[in-house]
């Protein structure tokens, strides 16, 4: 699928998340989230992410598998100077073109380097495949890259975010996805019916709950999300007004305390 088409009503995404220090659990992921957010304000529906290692074939067979299903597809990680960051090669094989170089990107990094300094590790950054635009970022000249319905991001977060938000206007997306949370000291056990209930009334919100423990105190946070504000809200209201019959009240999220009402 090399582009999004703009009479849809849905538009899909898959992150690939790839590198063997997030495997071995010495690296947190810190990108996922702020990619989701993002694509959520954009339109667009994050549905599937995948953490796989630096071995060409698997990053091959998984690039081709996603970019079939999924309208956009990005990965993070692998693109830096060293023998281990292979993505680049894997994506042109998997799209069946060759690397190149990219001569604007080399003549920028040339530049920025003393004589001698600008050696075939560094060089390696300015290869994408043939046919690809690059993606610049503020944070650093060696850019990432897009193919197709492809976007290839650094695994740093700093850069993967300067990247990400550099793609507002290369995407097409539908209606923002909005959210709404109501979150009590009630167990999951005691709402799930009525919960259950309200999202068979909106079909088209997606629900879900989420435990949690906060200043010695369980409790449960209920997520609406949505894309059509005047059923979100109806929705909402009616949450609120069943963990009222609960005998709960309303808890304010932590990112809301301290804030008046």
């Amino acid at each position: 699928m090399s582009a999004a088409s703009p009479t849809k009503s849905e538009y899909t995404a898959c992150l690939v998340i790839i590198g063997n220090e997030i495997l071995s659990g010495r690296t947190q992921d810190a990108n996922l989230q702020y990619l989701a957010k993002k694509l959520g304000e954009w339109g667009v529906r994050l549905k599937e992410v995948r953490v796989i290692p630096d071995i060409e074939e698997t990053i091959v067979g998984t690039v081709n598998a996603v970019r079939a299903a999924f309208d956009y597809v990005f990965t993070t990680g692998g693109i830096g100077p060293t023998h281990d960051d292979i993505t680049a090669e894997a994506i042109a094989k998997a799209i069946g073109v060759k690397l190149v170089v990219h001569r604007e990107t080399f003549r920028k990094m040339e530049a920025v380097y003393k004589p001698g300094e600008f050696n075939a590790a560094r060089q390696k950054m300015c290869y994408i495949p043939e046919g690809g635009t690059v993606i610049e970022n503020a944070v650093s000249i060696a850019p990432g890259f897009q193919i197709g319905n492809v976007f290839v991001l650094a695994g740093v977060p700093s850069i993967m975010r300067a990247m990400t938000d550099t793609l507002r206007n290369r995407l097409v997306g539908g209606a923002p996805i909005l959210s709404r949370t109501v979150s009590v000291h009630l167990a999951e056990g005691v709402i799930a019916d009525g919960f259950a209930a309200l999202q068979n009334k909106y079909p088209a919100i997606d629900m879900g709950s989420y435990p949690f423990y906060r200043a010695g105190r369980f409790g449960t946070s209920l997520v609406l999300r949505g894309t059509d504000p005047a059923s979100l809200e109806r929705a909402h209201g009616e949450l609120v007004a069943l963990v009222r019959g609960l005998g709960a009240e309303p808890v304010p999220e932590p990112a809301e305390e301290g804030k008046k009402a």
